[in-house]
């Protein structure tokens, strides 16, 4: 196994950790990445277009948190929390959180297929941990896939260290499109999770619930 161990997606971080409305509102301010996108509605404009052309259910049915459609690391004493930010995953959250994870997409999917996008998050219970943004990487279909881009969306991501209880957040884009449609390794250092196959199975499942609550 070359030393590797594989961590099980059985992690139960702290509520705070979890990407909250609350937590990302200062610096989605800072960042403008809320841009357009208004509250009021679903998603962002054309948002339902482009579900309908991926044949996916329209946003604002699915019903799952943050924390269930992402995989999560253990890491000594960082945990991890890493979020795809495809399309075809967000349709399948709640509305609330449709919303805040599409706002932080929308500014990287003109540049990048959105199966290449995810939230990545640090937090730890410890004071001044050190973290390495480039050590997030997938294994997928047999290829090692690795960030090609990070863009902050917490001001003290560039220290490289997470403040005891704190969070620090970034956008990546990985450089090349992954496929979320089948097994996929995230590995930090020597640590690795498989669990992508239980969250993809839980994403399929609520696809189906929220067609059938569409109509």
């Amino acid at each position: 196994m070359s030393g590797k161990r594989v961590t099980r997606n059985t992690l139960g971080p702290p509520r705070r950790w979890l990407l909250t409305g609350a937590l990302l509102a200062p610096a989605l301010a800072a960042t403008g990445a809320v841009g357009g996108c208004s509250l009021a509605s679903a998603g962002p404009p054309g948002a339902g277009n482009a579900s309908a052309e991926q044949g996916l259910p329209p946003p604002g049915f699915g019903t799952l948190s943050q924390r269930e459609v992402s995989l999560t690391l253990t890491s000594g004493t960082l945990r991890i929390l890493v979020t795809p930010l495809a399309e075809s995953v967000l349709v399948t959250t709640a509305p609330d959180t449709y919303r805040r994870l599409s706002a932080l997409a929308e500014p990287h999917r003109t540049r990048a297929d959105d199966t290449a996008i995810f939230l990545v998050s640090f937090f730890s219970d410890q004071p001044d941990v050190r973290f390495v943004p480039q050590e997030v990487q997938f294994v997928s279909g047999g290829v090692r896939v690795r960030p090609s881009s990070v863009t902050p969306v917490t001001p003290g991501w560039g220290s490289g260290r997470v403040a005891q209880r704190g969070t620090e957040t970034a956008v990546y884009v990985f450089d090349r499109p992954l496929d979320l449609e089948s097994d996929l390794t995230l590995h930090y250092g020597l640590e690795r999770t498989d669990a992508w196959r239980v969250i993809l199975s839980r994403i399929q499942a609520e696809r189906a619930r929220a067609r059938a609550r569409a109509g």
